[in-house]
């Protein structure tokens, strides 16, 4: 079981090249001008003032707040292109990012399909093939869908033998998607084209003649992107026929803000729902006939207690992925006719390792756990015996392991902050191994040092971090050193290969990835720890990090950076109010930054599981406490500081990082920089096109060198 697309989830790390420590050659201008109003909210009794409101309005809309976008990018602009070495960090950007990339094969019928980036496209194309390890045909080029490359394939979803692919566009980076079907045996897409659809995975039928999928009321003119995601439906597609004839299969009006889901087993006997209330895993569980297409669900589960996520079945005996009486999870067998907790059957048993994943292929199930946050793969029977372990190359991520029942291999990706992403078949009877693809990038794994390390934080809680670097640096506090942390929704951060985070250790940084409570990365326990009213347990975990790379010289305040994007973007709001004294740099990306409002826009009220609201009275206080827009103190020296966002995310929509960096400009007592990067054509960070993701990267890295160079650099 994987995230759902809607979660929000760490999609870009940069990390800096240094250069040169010369001043710009351009006077820094005054910010541009940004009006306040005197808009206060009474909350609870409390009056809060919002002076920055009228920035919330969609600058697809707002003429006033598109003039002030455009002028803010043009003051971020007129600094960054003056900073010494942007021009030289731009073509070693383009340099390194100029290999092949491959996606993992996965079996289509009698085919292949996978995906293949030859360097510098915008996109990664598909490929179809008779064989895994061969080069095979384009199927679908989303490069020439659009000039700039900001039209992405967001997903793909084939029929099980193998004649059709569902496959879905997205614009701009934004979470509506568009499905289309192309006919595999001929490479013709069908007329079939279904929109208002977001957050969804592709379900086909058994016979292949249609899919289930969720969609969403087409929403008001004008309110496409900002609307929040409520009433979704899941409908069924027959081909061939126009999306207003699709049949409604199930939803939960009653409940318009949770969200849905449908998968069915293999053999095609039953359709499984779920509802999930929030970005939490734990969900309710429902079963129908597939055949019985006027037959109501019925529920499995029918509480919010645990997670009972389905990964294969033999008859009526379902195989559920579960946290029930295990925070680290275990695999049980659930029989539908007798479906009571008590009545289940323990296959998987708890261990000390976090289980992330469990896949039901070739008549086996392969457990994929974090043992200290690296991945750790075995492979049990159906029956719950350890038949073996998958040999890794090493500390790091391993992902993958689809397919089918009655498919008799699989593919894996493994990658570390050392080791480029490989990807290997593994033939399930033998247990055997064979790498299949591996990048070309030109470096010496040799040359660099991957560890893991532990530090505790303020509670004394035991919490571990990676460093990366070149091997023989000097623990003097004068190391460029880069610390990234995420923190939230259960999601792991798992050590993985970037061209950016090569070149920083290159040219001598040091990379710290600190895995903070409110992830995934120990169970749900270390989850729970860090949400709700438990949220400030991660930034005092963040601060932690910091102090412990001072306190063991790989930095000082001076020459660390922090960056987080998402609500790894919430965590550098926070900590960087809270303790803007441990910094020299900042980069918060596509961050939430009012925590009294978020819940008001897009897929923001699916996340009140993790933040709670403001609309009750005791977490009101609590977001109030660390939100970050409302905790920026006047006359305060803030750290140089970079803002990321897109003016068409419609995930963390902008009005975030428009607020916190407006108010931030106001209240700045330093003569440090507050700049606002604002992508233009651009989401939350799937599907940025090539080309922009290096200009991001390369303006982050010489913002970070030359605010973090240590002070007697010549």
């Amino acid at each position: 079981m994987k995230p759902s697309a809607w979660l929000m989830t760490p999609l870009l790390f940069v990390v800096p090249t240094p250069v040169p420590a010369e001043a710009p050659s351009v006077d820094k201008p005054p910010y541009p001008q940004t009006r306040t109003v005197d808009h206060v909210d009474v909350l609870h009794g409390q009056s809060v003032p919002d002076p920055y409101r009228w920035l919330e309005d969609d600058v697809r809309v707002s003429d006033e707040v598109a003039d002030w976008v455009k002028s803010q990018q043009a003051f971020t602009d007129s600094y960054l292109e003056n900073l010494p070495g942007l021009e030289a960090v731009k073509e070693r950007l383009t340099e390194l990012w100029n290999f092949e990339r491959y996606g993992p094969p996965r079996r289509v019928g009698d085919r292949y399909l996978y995906s293949k980036n030859d360097g510098l496209q915008n996109q990664a194309v598909l490929y179809i093939t008779d064989a895994y390890d061969a080069d095979g045909q384009v199927l679908i080029d989303p490069n020439t869908w659009s000039n700039d490359g900001t039209v992405a394939l967001a997903g793909t979803s084939a029929s099980e033998d193998g004649r059709f692919l569902a496959y879905q566009k997205s614009e701009a980076g934004s979470d509506w998607r568009t499905i289309y079907v192309m006919n595999l045996d001929d490479k013709s897409t069908l007329p079939d084209e279904l929109k208002w659809v977001k957050f969804t995975s592709v379900t086909w039928d058994k016979p292949g003649e249609g899919f289930y999928y969720k969609r969403y009321p087409e929403p008001a003119e004008g309110e496409e992107f900002q609307s929040a995601a409520l009433n979704p439906a899941i409908y069924y597609h027959k081909l061939g026929e126009p999306q207003a004839e699709d049949r409604l299969v199930f939803r939960i009006p009653e409940h318009p803000d949770w969200s849905l889901g449908v998968s069915r087993t293999f053999d095609g006997k039953y359709l499984l729902a779920t509802a999930r209330h929030g970005t939490d895993w734990q969900n309710h569980l429902y079963y129908r006939p597939a055949a019985e297409t006027e037959a109501e669900f019925r529920p499995l589960v029918d509480n919010f207690d645990h997670l009972f996520a389905p990964i294969g079945s033999d008859g009526a005996t379902l195989y559920l992925l579960t946290d029930y009486q295990a925070p680290r999870r275990r695999v049980v067998a659930m029989d539908i006719n007798e479906p009571a907790l008590d009545k289940l059957v323990e296959v998987i048993p708890q261990s000390d390792a976090a289980l992330e994943d469990v896949s039901h292929v070739g008549g086996k199930l392969i457990a994929s756990y974090l043992q200290d946050v690296a991945s750790v793969v075995k492979v049990y029977s159906v029956d719950g015996e350890l038949e073996r372990t998958v040999e890794l190359p090493g500390l790091g991520s391993a992902g993958g392991f689809g397919g089918k029942p009655n498919q008799t291999e699989t593919f894996y990706t493994y990658s570390s902050y050392d080791h480029p992403p490989s990807t290997y078949r593994y033939d399930i009877a033998s247990g055997e191994s064979r790498l299949v693809r591996q990048p070309k990038v030109d470096f010496n794994p040799a040359d660099y040092q991957v560890s893991r390390v532990f530090y505790e934080s303020k509670d004394g809680v035991r919490i571990p971090m990676f460093l990366a670097h070149k091997k023989g640096i000097q623990l003097d506090g004068q190391n460029p050193t880069l610390l990234y942390g995420y923190g939230g929704f259960s999601i792991s951060v798992t050590p993985g290969f970037s061209v950016s985070r090569l070149e920083w250790m290159e040219q001598g940084g040091v990379l710290a990835v600190a895995n903070l409570r409110g992830g995934g990365e120990y169970g749900e326990d270390w989850h729970l720890a860090g949400k709700l009213d438990k949220k400030q347990n991660v930034f005092d975990d963040f601060i932690a990090a910091a102090e412990w790379l001072i306190e063991h010289k790989y930095a000082s305040p001076q020459t660390l950076g922090i960056q987080g994007r998402s609500n790894g973007g919430l965590l550098v709001g926070a900590v960087m109010t809270q303790r803007p004294e441990l910094f020299g740099a900042c980069l918060p990306g596509v961050g939430v930054m009012d925590m009294l409002r978020f819940h008001q826009f897009t897929a923001g009220q699916f996340w009140r599981s993790e933040y709670g609201s403001a609309d009750e009275p005791d977490q009101f206080e609590t977001l109030l406490a660390y939100s970050p827009y409302h905790n920026i103190e006047p006359g305060t020296a803030y750290p140089p500081t970079l803002i990321s966002t897109a003016d068409t995310d419609d995930r963390v929509v902008p009005m975030h990082s428009f607020k916190f960096g407006a108010r931030m400009q106001a209240a700045q007592a330093g003569d440090a920089p507050i700049l606002m990067h604002i992508e233009s054509r651009a989401g939350h960070g799937a599907g940025t096109p090539t080309t922009k993701l290096i200009e991001q990267a390369a303006d982050d890295i010489a913002f970070l060198l030359y605010h973090l160079r240590p002070d007697d650099s010549p």
